[in-house]
């Protein structure tokens, strides 16, 4: 796969402990977002450190409308109820950071590879929001960017989801963190694209409780 770099991608990876860059939006009632851009310097390193260390899988026979596909990515997963080792030690060092930030203890990360303009994720909000009243979702993007759209949930009456999307460029460090009721007012999703794009690995940080 090639990989367009960053112009500091290629330093040793290290995140920002102060958040300084953070701006959070309100979205709608209890649903926030925060975007911190460049959050993480050396994302390429990182990138490549990671395609290295994890084993990725593709899941197969998804039901999508009314045949079964290849999901059109590739994941892993870590679990802390299988695992107290993640793949590297920075991993470890953001989720404490995160849970610093947050509140939260983050006992998942999702490895989301997005290989080119071909790999996509449909609209959907995060299953765990069936367990979790008001889940946080870390999303820490490296490697090339891509659009990363949100929109108003289905409304009850009509069965449509509301309004225009929300566009974020995700990418080369960047964090984004769904909060609030966005898993259960809002959707988001990865498109397929139209020209070409280099591959983009999404680490997603999730908890199971409060």
């Amino acid at each position: 796969m090639f990989r367009q770099a960053s112009l500091f991608g290629a330093e040793d990876p290290c995140f920002d402990p102060s958040f300084s860059t953070a701006s959070r939006s309100q979205l709608s009632g209890a649903s926030w977002v925060e975007y911190v851009p460049g959050w993480l310097s050396g994302s390429d390193a990182l990138f490549d450190d990671l395609m290295d260390c994890i084993d990725f899988e593709q899941r197969r026979g998804i039901a999508m409308y009314d045949r079964l596909v290849d999901e059109p990515r590739l994941t892993s997963w870590w679990n802390e109820s299988e695992s107290d080792e993640v793949a590297l030690p920075i991993l470890a060092d953001i989720r404490w950071a995160l849970a610093d930030r947050f509140r939260r203890h983050f006992d998942s990360i999702g490895f989301n590879l997005y290989r080119d303009q071909n790999d996509s994720v449909a609209w959907h909000g995060d299953r765990h929001r069936k367990v979790v009243t008001d889940p946080i979702v870390a999303i820490l993007s490296v490697g090339e960017s891509r659009p990363f759209h949100m929109r108003r949930n289905r409304d009850d009456e009509h069965g449509e989801a509301g309004g225009a999307s929300l566009t974020w460029g995700l990418g080369h460090g960047d964090l984004f963190v769904m909060g609030g009721a966005c898993q259960h007012e809002w959707q988001h999703c990865v498109p397929k694209r139209r020209r070409h794009a280099g591959p983009r690995l999404s680490i997603t940080y999730r908890h199971d409780a409060r």
